[in-house]
Formats: C-alpha cells, sequence, structure tokens
C-alpha cells in the first residue's frame, strides 16, 4: 500500500489513542472481513489494507516513525515483513469475534498474504524474518542519466564492506528506485536479508537545468544580435553540437525548442526536448558613439 495515509485508512485522527485504533480497526475489520464477503477481491484488498494500518499505528514505535518520516518516508524504511512483524493476528481477531483461524476458523489452517507477508491461520504465526530494506541515494550528472552508468557501491554491513555493482539504465529520473534483491540489511536474527533501493540524485549541471525529460540551457545574446539575428552553436547533453538562428526582433526571454535533444525515457519512450532560454544583454552604460547611434535609430521611430 505504498504511500498509504493510515490515518485516513482508518478514518481517525492522527491524535487518535489506542483504544480509538482498535475501535476503528474492529469496525472496518468487520464489514471488510474475507469470512463475510466471499470472493469479493475489492473487499479482501480493503481489508489488507485496514490490517496493514492497524498493524502500523497499534504499534507505538512504528506508528512514532510513521509519523517522524511520513507516508512515503516510513514506506522507503519498512518491507511488508517488517510492518507485520511482531503483529498477531490470530490473537487480534479472535478479541473481535472470529474463529482461531485467520478467515474466522470456517476454512481451516487458511493461508492469508498481505503483499509477501503471509502469515498462518493456526496460532497466529509470525511473518518469516527478514532485513530491513535500505535506500541508497546516488548522485549522477546528467550526462550520466542520458548514456546510462554502472556504479559500484559501498554498502556498509556491521563491520564488513560489501562491493555491489549496480547498472543504471538510460533515462533513469531522480527519484526513480532501482530494486537489488538481498542487497539491504542483513537480518539479526538469521533470516534474509532485505532489499537494496537505489535512488537516483542529480547533481547540478553548469549548463543544463532538468525538467522532467526536458532540457534546459541558457543562452545571453546582444542587442543588435536580438535586432538584427544571429547564428547561435548550442551544445547537447551527449556531446554534440546544434547551429540555431535566432530570427531578428527576437524578444528577451524568447525560448526556442530543438525537439528530440532532451534526456532519454526508460524502455524506448523516446527523448525530452531541449529548451534554448535567451536572454537579450541591455548595456548599463554607452560610450558616446553608441549614444549617437542609438539616438539617430530613435529619430528614425525605431
Amino acid at each position: 500500500m505504498a504511500s498509504a495515509d493510515y490515518y485516513k485508512v482508518l478514518g481517525v485522527d492522527k491524535s487518535a489513542t489506542d483504544e480509538e485504533l482498535k475501535k476503528a480497526y474492529r469496525k472496518l475489520a468487520m464489514k471488510y472481513h474475507p469470512d463475510k464477503n466471499k470472493d469479493d477481491k475489492a473487499a479482501e484488498t480493503k481489508f489488507k489494507e485496514v490490517s496493514e494500518a492497524y498493524a502500523v499505528l497499534s504499534d507505538k514505535e512504528k506508528r512514532r516513525q510513521y509519523d517522524e518520516f511520513g507516508a512515503s518516508g516510513f514506506q522507503q524504511r519498512f518491507s511488508q515483513e517488517d510492518i507485520f512483524r511482531g503483529f498477531d493476528f490470530s490473537d487480534v481477531l479472535k478479541e473481535f469475534g472470529f474463529g482461531g483461524g485467520v478467515f474466522g476458523g470456517k476454512r481451516g489452517g487458511g493461508r492469508f498474504s498481505f503483499g509477501g507477508a503471509p502469515f498462518g491461520a493456526q496460532g497466529g504465526r509470525q511473518p518469516r524474518s527478514k532485513g530491513a530494506d535500505v535506500v541508497y541515494e546516488l548522485p549522477l550528472s546528467l550526462q550520466e542519466i542520458a548514456a546510462g552508468t554502472q556504479k559500484t557501491l559501498s554498502l556498509q554491513h556491521g563491520d564488513q564492506i560489501e562491493k555491489v555493482s549496480v547498472t543504471i539504465p538510460r533515462g533513469m529520473m531522480a527519484g526513480q528506485k532501482l530494486r537489488l534483491p538481498g542487497k539491504g540489511n542483513r537480518d539479526p536474527y538469521g533470516g534474509t536479508s532485505g532489499d537494496l533501493y537505489v535512488q537516483v540524485k542529480v547533481v547540478p549541471d553548469r549548463d543544463f537545468s532538468a525538467d522532467g525529460h526536458d532540457l534546459h540551457i541558457t543562452r545571453s545574446i546582444k542587442l543588435s544580435d536580438a535586432l538584427l539575428g544571429v547564428t547561435l552553436a548550442i551544445p547537447t547533453i551527449d556531446g554534440k553540437e546544434l547551429n540555431i538562428k535566432v530570427p531578428p526582433g527576437t524578444n528577451h526571454k524568447t525560448k526556442m525548442r530543438l525537439a528530440g535533444h532532451g534526456l532519454p525515457r526508460m524502455k524506448g519512450g523516446g527523448k525530452g526536448d531541449l529548451f534554448v532560454n535567451l536572454m537579450v544583454q541591455i548595456p548599463r552604460a554607452l560610450s558616446a558613439e553608441q549614444k549617437n547611434l542609438i539616438e539617430k535609430m530613435a529619430a528614425t521611430g525605431l
């Protein structure tokens, strides 16, 4: 349930007490429990959502971290296994009036999966132990994003450092993540390791700025060039150079578009555009000759 607002899912305020959380979950669990909604996928999904929300908010430490980091930050730090670890559904559902099984015992010994965190029907078996997931913020230049690159990451595991090679595909943008299964933190109880999520952070570039897959570059031109027109050589992100013709009478802050010369989209989705932002230079001081020429131009009505 990526970036969900657990309080809204349960229909409670952020100041809700433990008793209010339990009351809200009881009401929703009774409404959406699979025993009461056989073969209703929508109800099953809703039951999973409210159960996940209650598993987090009923745990003081998980709730504290959820409130501190927000929904998105919490999801980056906690896997599904982490969320349900230590939460005994068997006891909770018994308390709410359901039988010993996860689905009220009517189907005896069934297994219900919460997004990769299954728990058994008998005895409230907990999820399989797993280490915490790790988010690694990887700085990349716009040139590396445009071409794709390969990096070697150094991961600290206690006193040991693990070297992990990762291939960054062309067009992987800021905020997007690449998942490396089993490369996260090791489980202290001997279970499986968590996952590593490599997240791109764009390094500021001297010439280009990015807006999604579009790129922007700023070029200054003289007042005479704006009036008479000029040809400019514009670099591209892949190291090439294009000539563009600035037409006579170009205004300050005019934006010219070079289609298909931005950043590539992943999975063959083409490229964004390159926009050239033209800034007309207005001199702060004029020489006597320049002033005389301007005055003559003004006399002609220009």
